[in-house]
């Protein structure tokens, strides 16, 4: 049935100032998703103009659930439209008994309504809203639906999520030839982007490829001469993910571990493996959908993780420490991905799975699994094991420096490090710190500031890079112990967001090569110990400019070469008198606050997370110790370099 939606306003009386049902205002159909498209889709922005692909490619992947589609296809049109073509068995075409329409118009046009609502059509489905094409449609300015189905090619078009006619055939196909095609252009009065990125697609396509073996996934851009495409196909499933995050690490366990049970509905898939590094990278799945909350899948495999640790140590004789979780997960890389009838998620972004009952179904095949290749593989326990016993050693070392440190601040009468300008008000959310390279731009940036709510600390040198280095290294490091310190937060498990002294943390860093590795670096810190500083919005990488360009009595600032070869091309070079600086250093005073530090004109990137597995796997490439597959990414990508600074 059609689902009416009822929008009542804060106080909206008549002219008695009564509030009566007149006061109400009925949104039917798809309204309501045009009124308040954030509700149905998260955002106006990138985020949300991804989303609508991610809503038609889910369609296609409960066909592949359901067994009825091998290949998915999603195509970039000239035209910044896109087609999502699968080869499922269509969205239905008969008549709806109730409603009266097409199966593909009451799709497209009514909340709620799909075959994923029927158990008997889609045992389990993906897609985190469940709001399905009907949402596509109604924040698109034109979309088109063909359906291959019983011979026959059926169409129908759609304005601002309107049906501009009914149903209708219009041409004949090979009876076994079957499948949904939806092309769709999305609304430039709704949304405040409109240019998909590539990369941010074809990243969560490899993710669904991965989890959904044998199944394959074409992502093509006819906005690229030659046409850019990339085909994922993986018969391994989630071993063969691990094995792609992992690619260029020392495995401690040579072949992945994988291991699967089927519980009341319930199907649990686990894959790990061990390497030489110091993160955990562990991603945890449900309905394909990436649960970054975890949940009780997540607290199940970590509790059962610990237990057979400890189990190891002790029946082996071993030591006679308590291994923590942290310890055990120190170098694993692991997929949980489970596919689940009824989930229920839970959290802030509802991506926290509370299934009470999933925490002892993969707790018992974790525990039992593992338990049993322990003991079927000694040598390879006995490798794992020692690393985990060195990790609760390095956890030891630092918890007993973080308490010197602590202990040093107190001596001395303060917590803040000496080189840290701080900013006079008090309310968190009103202040910025300037992390600056060098002690040079830390000078002219301290004197130029706003010292009511901007602080200034200046680093110098390099600092460490951590993707290289266990937590007790960190704290012998005085750079980032003044990071640390000044931000207020501490690390790793002791990290407190709640006590963030400044909500805006910019960082200031040359536009050149080393100022990029500057920023690398900081953001590894912040990626690897404090990762809810970027989650939360506070990460900002300030925009330095690159020139000055003089012309006359008139003067502007130029961010990078890019900006420079467009201005050039509209006035020419005819009189103008172009100064690039090397570094921050170069500008004086007024140069510095009109350009990066004054929040009128200054330029701000705010550094987020759009993929959490592909961002884990580019630290580890790009900061790692592993040099092969660092190679291998900087060949790849060097077509794409237009301008080099070296």
């Amino acid at each position: 049935m059609t689902e009416k939606n009822q929008e009542f306003s804060e106080k909206n009386m008549n002219e008695n100032n009564e509030y009566t049902a007149e006061s109400i205002k009925v949104l039917k159909g798809l309204e309501a998703v045009k009124k308040r498209p954030s509700m149905y889709i998260g955002s106006i922005d990138l985020r949300g103009l991804h989303h609508l692909v991610f809503e038609v490619v889910d369609n296609s992947i409960d066909e592949h659930l359901a067994g009825f589609c091998s290949k998915i296809k999603v195509l970039f049109h000239k035209d910044n439209s896109v087609s999502v073509i699968d080869n499922g068995r269509g969205i239905p075409t008969d008549i709806h008994p109730e409603e009266k329409k097409s199966g593909v118009e009451i799709a497209l046009t009514v909340l709620h309504a799909g075959g994923k609502f029927d158990k008997n059509t889609y045992k389990v489905s993906g897609g985190l809203h469940g709001v399905g094409v009907s949402v596509v449609n109604a924040l698109s300015k034109y979309l088109k639906v063909q359906v291959k189905q019983k011979g026959k090619l059926f169409l129908q078009e759609y304005e601002c999520g309107n049906p501009k006619y009914d149903l209708k055939i219009i041409g004949d196909c090979d009876e076994r030839d079957t499948g949904t095609t939806i092309t769709f252009l999305p609304d430039d009065k709704i949304f405040t982007e409109l240019i998909f990125d590539f990369n941010i697609i074809a990243n969560r396509l490899r993710e669904l490829a991965f989890l959904n073996p044998s199944l394959e996934i074409i992502i093509e851009d006819e906005r690229q001469e030659p046409h850019h495409e990339k085909i994922f196909y993986y018969e391994g499933g989630i071993k063969e993910f691990v094995e792609y995050l992992n690619k260029g690490k020392e495995f401690l366990n040579k072949n992945v571990i994988y291991m699967n049970k089927e519980s009341n509905g319930t199907i649990v898939e686990i894959a790990l493996q061990w390497n030489n590094s110091y993160n955990e990278s562990i991603f945890s799945f449900v309905n394909n959908i990436n649960t970054h909350e975890g949940g009780t899948h997540l607290t199940g495999f970590n509790t059962a993780l610990t237990r057979i640790a400890n189990n190891y140590v002790k029946k082996k004789k071993l030591s006679d420490i308590n291994l923590s979780g942290d310890d055990i997960r120190e170098g694993l890389t692991a997929i949980i991905s489970l596919k689940v009838q009824n989930p229920q998620f839970e959290g802030q972004t509802k991506t926290k799975l509370g299934n009470s009952e999933i925490k002892g179904v993969v707790d018992s095949l974790t525990f039992d699994y593992l338990t049993s290749y322990f003991e079927e593989n000694p040598n390879v326990a006995k490798i794992i094991i020692e690393k985990c016993i060195n990790a609760y050693q390095a956890r030891e070392a630092a918890r007993k420096a973080r308490e010197l440190t602590r202990r040093k601040g107190a001596l001395n009468g303060s917590g803040l490090p000496g080189k840290l300008a701080d900013c006079q008000e008090k309310d968190p959310s009103k202040c910025e710190l300037f992390l600056v390279e060098g002690d040079s731009a830390g000078g002219s940036s301290r004197s130029c500031r706003d010292k009511k709510f901007q602080a200034i600390l200046p680093l110098k040198g390099k600092i460490l890079n951590v993707e290289k280095a266990r937590l007790d290294k960190i704290f012998k490091s005085q750079e980032i112990l003044n990071i640390i310190t000044a931000l207020g937060t501490s690390v790793g498990e002791e990290f407190n967001i709640n006590k963030l002294r400044y909500h805006k943390i910019i960082i200031m860093a040359d536009s050149d090569v080393d100022g990029g590795h500057m920023s690398c670096l900081l953001l590894t810190l912040f990626y690897r110990y404090m990762v809810k500083l970027i989650e939360n919005g506070n990460i900002y990488l300030v925009q330095a400019p690159l020139y000055k360009i003089i012309k006359g009595k008139n003067s502007w600032y130029i961010k990078d070469d890019n900006a420079l070869t467009d201005l050039l091309k509209e006035i020419g070079n005819d009189n103008l008198v172009i100064q690039r600086f090397k570094g921050l250093g170069e500008l004086n005073p007024e140069q510095l606050w009109e350009t990066t530090m004054n929040p009128n004109v200054r330029t701000l990137k705010k550094i987020a997370i759009e993929d959490a597995v592909e961002s884990d796997r580019m630290f580890s490439i790009l900061m790692g110790e592993d040099v092969e597959p660092r190679k291998e990414f900087i060949m790849s990508n060097a077509k794409f370099v237009k301008n080099l600074d070296v």
